[in-house]
């Protein structure tokens, strides 16, 4: 119905020696350069960044396991060449807001046990379920808001505020802010991506203490006066081990990294590469209408596998490590290329396939693995279910809206997201 809005051809570093990951160019498609660092250097020592670069998915999921020797505790800015940039960034939260903390993400055990546990029972499976009928009715709310127009912004007017919505249902945040609350995050977001001028990391900082300001009086009206939502329980809960509640700091960087974060950009940038590996794959699309029931919660799992919402992120070295032969001396950084591991053939047959049939789909590392697996990954599945389920349902057929889309994503060396998605469709 219309011409397939087709990105250049990729780059295809042919060595180890060519391969520069924090390149803009080759993070719009990095699957080729991951290929060639599975096959020629599966630990690889990034020049540039100094970190090493880990690609097959066999040591993927042995590392995310081994927490003896894979620590996660670590200064996010360690991974930062430029130690004075990282301290001048510091001095602004210290002076204007509050000092972000480690993440549920950034700890070991025993602390990161502790913590979990309250989020454990924060996300545990009844509310869940709880949550679930209100994702149903946002997500067909949201679509019938464009469907009768025939086309839309898929990424603005789906992707991004059907998660958004529910995750600020749970944490106070007002339906109207979320647009808002959306820039506080893709500020943090470009901040995680390593690839921004310092001008542009001190706005990013600037937009992060923005967002503590706006919830804290939240905070402080949670602590007077509790209620049944998420964010009330992260507040009030005592950790038993600590003999308290999460205080303020612990708090902001929580909002941030593991739920707005976390508990949005991963369904947001699966629905976006979703309907845009749909309209690729057409006759998947015909499968996945023929029978949803049989095929779309396999069609999840191969999109997380395929287009990695989250594309990487990092461990340290507990102990010197000898790996492939390879030495890793203790306190080095790893860089763990979730996304590479996901398309490693030994694991996955024909991996940069979409497969609705693929028996092996659910083993992606596409929300980690072992103790740190995603504890959002339940809720992300339902709304990426309700999100694709209205589209089945109100869609017959849909295209890429001719001349309007690139398919590039915001440059970013760990997440992966979509800037727009222009399609048209005919209506059911």
């Amino acid at each position: 119905m219309s011409e397939i809005n087709r990105m250049e051809d990729p780059i295809c570093p042919a060595t180890p020696a060519d391969v520069n990951l924090m390149d803009a160019e080759v993070q719009e498609c990095p699957y080729p350069a991951y290929k060639t660092l599975r096959e020629q250097a599966p630990v690889w020592h990034d020049p540039l960044m100094g970190f090493y670069v880990i690609t097959g998915y066999a040591d993927i999921r042995s590392i995310l396991k081994d927490t003896a020797n894979y620590s996660n505790e670590r200064d996010k800015d360690e991974v930062r060449p430029d130690k004075g940039r990282a301290q001048r960034m510091h001095d602004i939260y210290k002076e204007e807001g509050w000092v972000p903390q480690p993440t549920l993400a950034g700890r070991n055990d025993p602390n990161h046990k502790q913590m979990r546990a309250l989020f454990d029972q924060t996300f545990r499976a009844s509310k869940i379920k709880e949550i679930d009928p209100f994702v149903e009715s946002l997500a067909f709310r949201l679509i019938d808001d464009f469907v009768d127009d025939g086309h839309c912004d898929w990424v603005k007017q789906m992707a991004v505020p059907l998660p958004l919505i529910v995750i600020g249902e749970q944490m106070g945040a007002k339906e109207e802010d979320i647009w808002r609350i959306k820039a506080w995050t893709d500020a943090w977001v470009q901040r995680l991506g390593m690839m921004q001028t310092e001008e542009e990391e001190e706005w990013s900082v600037r937009m992060e203490i923005e967002q503590q300001h706006y919830f804290q009086p939240i905070f402080e009206k949670l602590r007077k006066e509790p209620n049944n939502s998420l964010l009330s329980e992260l507040v009030n809960t005592v950790i038993p081990e600590w003999g308290r509640p999460l205080n303020d700091a612990e708090l902001h960087s929580e909002m941030t990294g593991d739920t707005f974060v976390g508990g949005s950009e991963t369904t947001t940038n699966a629905l976006s590469a979703g309907v845009m590996l749909l309209i690729q794959n057409p006759k998947a699309w015909d499968m996945l209408k023929s029978d949803p029931d049989k095929y779309l919660r396999n069609f999840i799992e191969e999109v997380v596998r395929l287009e990695g919402p989250v594309q990487g992120l990092f461990r340290t070295a507990a102990k010197d490590i000898e790996l492939h032969g390879v030495h890793i001396p203790k306190g080095a950084m790893l860089n763990i290329r979730y996304a590479a591991g996901n398309r490693d053939e030994r694991q996955f047959e024909n991996p940069d396939e979409l497969n609705l049939e693929r028996k092996n789909s659910g083993s992606h590392v596409g929300f980690g693995s072992g103790i740190h697996h995603c504890l959002g990954a339940p809720l992300a599945r339902r709304e990426l279910y309700w999100g694709f389920r209205a589209l089945l349902d109100r869609v017959d057929d849909m295209w890429f809206a001719e001349g309007k889309n690139n398919l590039r994503h915001a440059p970013n060396f760990c997440l992966r997201a979509l800037k727009e998605l222009h399609i048209e469709f005919t209506k059911k």
